[in-house]
């Protein structure tokens, strides 16, 4: 091997272990890779109205920012582009809004600080230290090597490793630098907004605590976040001077976020999970969770009672009809099912994930085979999507009811929406093509397909 081939070889071993290094320790984590993301209406409305009055406060109210739910059992959150991404972890362990409303005042405070776009400067500054350390010990060696230095020789491997030890040592210390920023601007959100920060010194004693039971023993400078209890010093003050120190969720808000709880504790955590949360039996959190566990054990008439109690103690709730429409689509009753979703999409009005509603009453409508109805499941499935363009199911029960009324066209265009926002962009064109075929040149359709065959993915 050549000593310039040797240099290249070097230098990118180091830089793979020095960026795995970073994403170990969350410098770039998660953020880099493909999540699990997890739809559900219900849970999007909440979280949506919970961070509304934090990006109004933040200045942000009107740059698109989303909150995504991940499917991960652990506490986390963690913002990419406009989209601030929180594990269902989070969202199960955290006991009132305002943990959660805490939370996402941090992520908020990234966003506003633009702490992203300087994180990545960051990097390419401490990927530059790294490079050049690498080179200065390859030159150590190598002028070792020539003049017969043995000692000298030996060192040019720890030159080089040093520096980018000293390189992560760097960006780490501005990242924990950028989170104590962050959860101070939170508390400036949560006071513009007339909201208690004691959401977030109960968040960070949880992290605390589960950490010393964990036996987990650090070194605060291998860390991109400060340790909890350094976090909670650093608040504890702001916090308990604000004037809305002692504020309480509503209780209304807090139902609602028990519900929330519950609904997630049965879908992921089992049939018992729900009586270890809830001290209260007999509330509707409880009962919520027993209907949900009933539905997936495969008992959809006990499931039916259960929901069509809670229906009776809040006729008004647009989730719980939400729930009666899965019940019965899995009773195979699809008519009866479109009728709840139907009713379920009123009731929602224009909430954050009403889209899904309309989709699953647009598959109801689909189910039950008759052409007419059919009709309107194409009709509910294209307002749905129109709601949530990137909802991949979406497409395929659209693609569905096209090629039941026989649009070939239009189902090879649903099909290629499908794939194209499932992320196949190869498979997607093919059937953009098959659909242009199919279509009158220059209409919205064929125009769209276009747009399709002509897209190019970015190159990361």
């Amino acid at each position: 091997m050549s000593l310039q081939s040797f240099a290249r070889s070097r230098f990118s071993r180091l830089l793979v272990t020095f960026l795995t290094v970073l994403a170990l320790v969350g410098a770039t984590p998660a953020r880099a890779q493909r999540v699990n993301i997890v739809r559900d209406a219900e849970i999007e409305a909440l979280v949506a109205e919970y961070v509304r009055p934090i990006l109004q406060a933040a200045g942000l109210s009107r740059s698109g920012i989303e909150v995504v739910l991940v499917n991960d059992n652990s506490f986390n959150a963690f913002v990419a582009g406009r989209r601030i991404f929180v594990h269902s972890g989070a969202l199960l362990q955290a006991e009132t809004p305002n943990e959660i409303i805490g939370v996402l005042a941090h992520e908020v405070a990234h966003l506003a600080g633009g702490h992203q776009h300087r994180l990545r400067q960051q990097l390419e500054s401490a990927q530059t230290m790294a490079v050049v350390s690498m080179l200065l010990g390859i030159g150590a060696g190598v002028a070792g090597a020539a003049v017969g230095a043995e000692g000298l020789g030996q060192a040019g491997p720890g030159l080089a490793l040093g520096g980018a030890e000293i390189a992560r040592r760097n960006l780490l210390a501005y990242q924990r630098t950028e989170e104590i920023t962050a959860d101070r601007a939170a508390i400036d959100y949560l006071n513009k907004t007339k909201q208690s920060g004691h959401g977030m010194l109960k968040t960070f004693d949880r992290m605390s605590r589960d950490m010393a039971l964990a036996g987990v023993r650090v070194d605060p400078y291998q860390l991109s976040h400060p340790v909890p209890r350094e976090r909670i010093a650093n608040l504890e003050e702001l916090v308990r001077k604000s004037p809305y120190f002692d504020r309480q969720d509503p209780p209304q808000l807090q139902l609602r976020h028990d519900l929330m709880r519950a609904k997630l504790a049965a879908y992921t955590a089992g049939p018992a999970a729900a009586a270890r949360i809830f001290r209260d039996r007999s509330g509707l959190p409880i009962q919520y969770a027993d209907a949900i566990s009933t539905y997936l054990r495969g008992n959809p008439r006990d499931a039916l009672a259960k929901i069509d109690r809670l229906i009776a103690a809040q006729p008004r709730n647009p989730y719980f009809r939400e729930m009666r429409g899965e019940i019965l689509m899995k009773a195979n009753r699809p008519a009866e099912a479109a009728k709840s979703f139907a009713e379920a999409v009123k009731m929602a009005g224009n909430s954050v994930g009403v889209g899904l509603i309309q989709v699953a009453h647009g598959q109801a409508l689909l189910a039950t085979g008759d052409p007419q109805q059919i009709r309107r499941a194409v009709t509910e499935l294209k307002a749905g999507l129109g709601r949530e363009p990137e909802y991949v199911n979406g497409y395929r029960f659209l693609a569905q009811a096209y090629g039941r009324l026989g649009d070939v066209g239009a189902a090879e265009l649903a099909t290629a929406e499908e794939r194209f926002h499932a992320g196949a962009y190869q498979d997607a064109k093919s059937f953009a093509l098959r659909a242009q075929a199919k279509l009158k040149r220059g209409s919205p359709d064929w125009i769209r397909a276009q747009d399709i065959i002509n897209f190019k993915p970015q190159r990361r």
